[in-house]
């Protein structure tokens, strides 16, 4: 199905697969390291390169959902994210004591 080399490591254990319709396989990998910061920029290495938009999406989207982990008493329903994300964002590790 798929020729090449992934563009990181996933957990092999949370992968899965299923047959939809009887002519589309699904199928799903979970990435061992899913920070905003590692946003893959393709599924295999040198091919099926996202679009610049849908690159800069994932990244917002994983930007968003490391400042819900953070801020796990805060409302995010309706928020964006805009500004400073690109490789998840500002680091506030620096600031915290």
């Amino acid at each position: 199905l798929l020729q090449g080399k992934l563009f990181d490591s996933t957990i092999t254990d949370e992968g899965t697969w299923t047959l939809e319709d009887r002519k589309l396989i699904r199928i799903v990998l979970m990435k061992t390291n899913r920070d905003a910061g590692n946003c893959w920029t393709s599924l295999l290495e040198d091919e099926y390169a996202a679009d610049p938009w849908v690159q800069d999406q994932m990244q917002r989207k994983l930007t968003l959902e490391r400042f819900q982990r953070e801020n796990p008493g805060f409302d995010f329903s309706g928020a964006e994210i805009s500004g400073n994300y690109s490789k998840g964002g500002p680091d506030f590790s620096s600031l915290e004591k």
